[in-house]
C-alpha cells in the first residue's frame, strides 16, 4: 500500500469555482481517499509540500493527434510505421509536462500506443484512442491527390495515417467493428470538409445520413459513441440528429445548429489554437498551400462560435488539434478560451467537461474522494491568471498520474 499526502495546498474546486485554502489531499494506491483541512498524520506516507500552491486535477485534451509529427498529414501517413511511432514519443512526453494527464486521440493512436503509456513503457498522458477515423472517398481523411487515376487507399495500414477511407452502410458497419476490435474507445468520423485535406471544400457534408446512423448504431452496440469532425451549421445539425455525441471544431456553427446540439445533449470540442498556429506557422512547417488557403475561412469565425455555444448552453470540451512542431502551442487554447469565456470555464473545459466527454465523470478532472489521482501542483492561481497554465509547464511543479510523480520541477 502506497500513501501520498499533498500537504497544505489550495485545492481548486471546479464545481464551485473557488480555491479551498490549506487543504490536504490523501492518495492511496492511486486513488484520492481524502480531501480535508484537518491535520493529517500518516506515518510513513510520502509528503509533497504544496503550501502556497494550487492543487488541481490533471488536464484532459479531447482532440489530439499524437502520431501527427508532421504538419502535412499526407506526408505523415507516408512515413514508415516505426518512425511514426517513435516520433510520437516526445509529443506525448511534452503533453505530460504541460499537465495533460489524459488525451482523447481523434485519429491515429491505437490500443498498442495506449498500452505503452498505461504500462509505463513510455511517459505520456492516458490515451483514449479512436483508432483510424472513418472518411468517405474524397472526404477529410482522404489524402490522395487529384489525378486521372485513383489508387486504392492503403491508409488503414499506415501508422501515421489519421483516417481510413470506407464507403457504404455495410462497409462502415464493418469498419466500426474492426476499429473497436482493435481497441478504439470511441469512433471518429469525418462529417464535413476540412482544412488539412486536399480535395474537400469545408462547406461539404460527408457521409450519407444512412451511413452515419449505421456508424452510430454500431458504436452504441459496443457501449461507446461517435465523435464527428464538422464545421458548418448544416453538417453539425445533420450529424447530431443522426446520433453523433461530440462535434469536433464546429467553427461555422449557427444559432439553430447550436440549439439542436443542446436539445440532443451533444458536446462540442472547439480547437481554436490550431487555426492561429496554422495561420502563423503552417507554411513554415510544411502544410500544403491549398490547406493554408482554407485556414482564414474558419479562423475568423472561431471565437464567435464560442459565444454561440455558450448562449445555447452547449457544453464545451478542451481541444487543440495541433500538428507537427505546432504541438508546442497546446496550452494557448487556455488563453483563447479565457479571453472569451473567462478563466473558470476555460479550466472546466479541460477538466470536468472533458471528463464527461470521455465518460469518466468523478474519476478524472476533479480533486475528490474516489477520483483517480491525476493531480497537478501549480505555482500560482489559474482562476486569477490563466497564464499560470498557458505555457510549457514552467509553473507546474508536480504532475502526478495515478498517485505517482511523473514530472517534478520543484
Amino acid at each position: 500500500m502506497t500513501i501520498t499526502v499533498i500537504q497544505g495546498g489550495n485545492v481548486l474546486d471546479l464545481a464551485q469555482g473557488v480555491l479551498l485554502d490549506h487543504h490536504h489531499v490523501v492518495i492511496e494506491d492511486g486513488i484520492i481517499v481524502d480531501v480535508t483541512d484537518r491535520n493529517v498524520d500518516l506515518p510513513g506516507a510520502r509528503v509533497i509540500d504544496a503550501r502556497g500552491k494550487t492543487v488541481m486535477p490533471g488536464f484532459i485534451d479531447c482532440h489530439v493527434h499524437v502520431l501527427a509529427s508532421n504538419a502535412n498529414l499526407g506526408t505523415n501517413a507516408a512515413q514508415p510505421n516505426i518512425l511514426a511511432a517513435i516520433r510520437a514519443l516526445p509529443i506525448l512526453d511534452a503533453m505530460l509536462s504541460r499537465g495533460f494527464t489524459s488525451v482523447r486521440d481523434a485519429g491515429g493512436a491505437d490500443w498498442a500506443l495506449m498500452q505503452a503509456v498505461e504500462t509505463g513503457l513510455v511517459p505520456g498522458p492516458r490515451i483514449f484512442p479512436s483508432g483510424k477515423a472513418l472518411s468517405q472517398t474524397g472526404g477529410h481523411g482522404d489524402f490522395r491527390p487529384r489525378g486521372d487515376l485513383l489508387e486504392p487507399c492503403s491508409c488503414c495500414f499506415r501508422a501515421g495515417a489519421i483516417a481510413r477511407v470506407v464507403d457504404g452502410v455495410d462497409a462502415v458497419r464493418l469498419a466500426v467493428r474492426e476499429e473497436i476490435q482493435k481497441g478504439a474507445t470511441q469512433i471518429k468520423i469525418m462529417a464535413s470538409g476540412g482544412v488539412a485535406s486536399p480535395t474537400d471544400p469545408i462547406a461539404n457534408t460527408q457521409y450519407s445520413e444512412d451511413e452515419i446512423r449505421a456508424i452510430v448504431q454500431e458504436a452504441e452496440a459496443a457501449n461507446t459513441y461517435v465523435m464527428a469532425h464538422a464545421y458548418t451549421g448544416r453538417s453539425i445539425a445533420r450529424a447530431v440528429r443522426c446520433g453523433v455525441r461530440t462535434i469536433e471544431h464546429g467553427n461555422l456553427v449557427d444559432e439553430a445548429a447550436a440549439q439542436v446540439m443542446k436539445e440532443h445533449g451533444a458536446f462540442v470540442v472547439p480547437t481554436l489554437v490550431t487555426y492561429d498556429a496554422l495561420a502563423k506557422h503552417g507554411a513554415q512547417y510544411g502544410m500544403p498551400p491549398d490547406s493554408i488557403a482554407k485556414v482564414a475561412s474558419v479562423q475568423q469565425a472561431a471565437r464567435e462560435s464560442l459565444e454561440i455555444y455558450a448562449r445555447a448552453g452547449v457544453a464545451m470540451g478542451f481541444g487543440s488539434d495541433l500538428l507537427g512542431e505546432m504541438h508546442a502551442f497546446q496550452c494557448g487554447e487556455f488563453k483563447i478560451r479565457a479571453d472569451v469565456l473567462g478563466n473558470l470555464e476555460a479550466l472546466r473545459s479541460a477538466t470536468t467537461v472533458a471528463a464527461d466527454i470521455v465518460d469518466m465523470r468523478g474519476k478524472l478532472g476533479t480533486i475528490a474522494v474516489g477520483a483517480i489521482a491525476d493531480v497537478l501542483v501549480v505555482d500560482g492561481n489559474p482562476l486569477a491568471d490563466i497564464n499560470v497554465v498557458a505555457g510549457q509547464g514552467e509553473r507546474i511543479e508536480y504532475v502526478l498520474q495515478r498517485g505517482e510523480v511523473v514530472k517534478a520541477n520543484a
